[in-house]
C-alpha cells in the first residue's frame, strides 16, 4: 500500500467509525466536542483531534486510526490497514451537542466570560443543581462562592474555576444535568478549594468530587481540595509538583474507585515519591465522592422523615421545679410564714 493511499484512508476513516464498528458506544455525559469518550464494557477509548487521534486512559496506548485497529484487534499494520479500508463510507452516530450561546464562542477573553456570569445564589438554577441534585450542602457552596470558585453556567450548569499558582484563571470545569466539558480555549490546571498553604492535598478528578469530599470531611482544617478536571495534563502535573515540593506535605489520592481512578492514584504516588512527600490512598466506598455524599443525603432525609428508625424519640422533658407555696393576698403562705413576691 502506497503512502498516498495510507494518507487517504487516514482522512476518510475516523477513529469513531472503528470504535462504533467494534461495538463501542459514546458516553455523552463524559464527552466533549474535543474529547469523545467511548465505552465497551470496561474498555474506554478517548477520541481526539476531530476523530483523527485517540488514547486509552487506562494505559499509554494512543495514535491514529491504524494504531487503533492494531490495538483493538491485535493485528499487524497491513492487516489493520485492510480493515480500515473496509470502513470507508461507514456512517457514525453523531452525538447531539448543546449549542453554545453568544458570548461562549470565544469572542470574549476567559476572564471576561467568567465575569459575565453571575455567582450562584440560593434558589438559582445552578444552586438547585448542586444542592438538590448533587447534595452539596449550603455551607460548602457558600464557602466556594465566597472564594470566587463558582459561576452560573448555561442551562443550570456549573462553572468551577481552574487557576494557576498565581491565582490566574485558566478555565473552568462545566457540569450540568445534561452536560460535561471544559471552557473552550481554556487550560486545565487545578480547581483549588482551600488555601494553597495547606499541607494536606486531597486530589480528586472533578470539582464536584472535591467539594463533596470537603463536605464529608467538614472542610477539614489544613486541607486543600483539588481537582484535575478529569485529565492528567502537563500543566496540572506541574502545578501538583509545585504544591508537593513544600516541606511536610501529604498527598492524598482521593480519585474515583475504578480502574481509571486507580491509575490516577498511581501517578500521584509516583509524583509524591519524586517530591519526597508523604502519600496515601483515600478510596471512596462508592464510585466517587459525590455518590457517597448523595447516599448520605438520602439516609439523612429518611431519618428526618422517621423512616427506618427502630424507635421513635420521646419528646424532650424539662427539669421539674419545686412547687412554690401558695400566697395569700398579703404575701403570706398558707402556713403563716412570709413569702417572697416575684415580679
Amino acid at each position: 500500500m502506497e503512502r498516498r493511499e495510507i494518507e487517504a484512508l487516514r482522512e476518510q476513516v475516523s477513529c469513531a467509525a472503528v470504535l462504533e464498528h467494534a461495538g463501542f458506544a459514546i458516553d455523552a455525559k463524559e464527552s466533549t466536542r474535543r474529547a469523545v469518550k467511548f465505552r465497551r464494557g470496561g474498555d474506554i477509548i478517548i477520541v481526539t483531534y476531530e476523530g483523527r487521534g485517540w488514547f486509552d486512559p487506562l494505559s499509554d496506548a494512543k495514535g491514529d486510526v491504524f494504531r487503533l485497529v492494531e490495538h483493538l484487534d491485535r493485528v499487524g499494520f497491513l492487516e489493520g490497514a485492510e480493515r480500515v479500508a473496509g470502513l470507508v463510507g461507514f456512517q457514525i452516530t453523531e452525538p447531539e451537542w448543546q449549542p453554545a450561546k453568544d458570548g461562549e464562542r470565544g469572542y470574549l477573553s476567559l476572564p471576561d466570560r467568567w465575569q459575565a456570569r453571575r455567582r450562584p445564589w440560593p434558589g438559582s438554577a445552578t444552586w438547585r443543581y448542586l444542592n438538590a441534585e448533587r447534595c452539596l450542602p449550603a455551607f460548602v457552596l457558600k464557602t466556594a462562592i465566597k472564594a470566587d470558585l463558582l459561576r452560573e453556567g448555561p442551562q443550570g450548569s456549573m462553572w468551577a474555576a481552574h487557576r494557576d499558582h498565581a491565582g490566574v484563571l485558566t478555565g473552568w470545569e462545566a457540569r450540568g444535568p445534561q452536560y460535561r466539558g471544559f471552557a473552550s480555549g481554556g487550560m486545565k490546571v487545578l480547581f483549588r478549594f482551600g488555601l494553597d498553604s495547606a499541607l494536606r492535598l486531597a486530589v480528586t478528578e472533578a470539582a464536584i468530587d472535591a467539594m463533596s469530599l470537603a463536605a464529608i470531611e467538614g472542610l477539614r482544617e489544613g486541607t486543600l481540595y483539588l481537582s484535575t478536571g478529569g485529565g492528567w495534563s502537563p500543566t496540572a502535573e506541574a502545578a501538583l509538583r509545585a504544591l508537593a515540593a513544600k516541606p511536610g506535605v501529604q498527598m492524598v489520592a482521593a480519585t474515583d474507585a475504578n480502574p481509571q481512578g486507580d491509575m490516577f492514584a498511581e501517578r500521584l504516588r509516583t509524583l509524591a515519591d519524586d517530591a519526597d512527600c508523604d502519600w496515601t490512598r483515600l478510596r471512596s466506598p462508592e464510585e466517587d465522592w459525590n455518590e457517597v455524599l448523595k447516599i448520605r443525603g438520602k439516609e439523612k432525609r429518611k431519618r428526618m422523615e422517621g423512616e427506618g428508625v427502630p424507635h421513635a424519640r420521646r419528646p424532650r422533658q424539662g427539669r421539674l421545679r419545686p412547687a412554690e407555696p401558695a400566697l395569700d393576698p398579703n404575701g403570706r403562705d398558707a402556713g403563716g410564714s412570709k413569702g417572697v413576691m416575684k415580679d
